[in-house]
């Protein structure tokens, strides 16, 4: 009986083939454009995706200032956070956060689509974010990646 070997991806491996990626975040709305980041930086567009394994590319994106909400969103979205203290549970709108740091809207819209342990953490890590155009991986290169309009009307 034939049996067919199977190789496994090891996480040195998945290292040395990792790639870079320039996204322009330009009109882009928030959600669907988090959701193709967070399938990049698990490594789903690779054929050798394996999902205990930190096989994703690395992702620079710009013109964080520029993404947009759908609907009433940016009014009705609010941001909690503790501060540590008795009583201190802070809250913003989407609007109030986009004016201070606009790349923080897009980082944790990305951050709830990872697993929520030590390997999504490691895969957060591999996301460069930047207002305006102007980034600071030149060195590295990154290719362009053209994003899919799966939501087209």
């Amino acid at each position: 009986m034939y049996t067919q070997k199977t190789t496994n991806l090891t996480t040195q491996q998945a290292q040395e083939e990792s790639k870079w990626f320039h996204i322009d975040a330009d009109n882009q709305v928030v959600g669907r454009l988090a959701t193709q980041i967070a399938d990049i930086l698990r490594g789903k567009n690779n054929p050798k995706y394996t999902p205990n394994i930190d096989s994703g590319d690395y992702v620079v994106v710009t013109n964080c200032e520029k993404i947009r909400f759908t609907g009433n969103k940016l009014d009705n979205k609010k941001y909690n956070w503790h501060t540590g203290y008795i009583g201190g549970i802070k809250t913003r709108t989407a609007k109030e956060q986009f004016e201070r740091k606009p790349e923080v809207v897009l980082e944790k819209a990305v951050k709830g689509m990872l697993p929520k342990n030590a390997l999504g953490r490691k895969q957060l890590k591999k996301l460069k974010l930047f207002v305006g155009s102007e980034h600071t991986h030149e060195a590295q290169s990154p290719e362009k990646f053209e994003l899919e309009n799966r939501y087209a009307k």
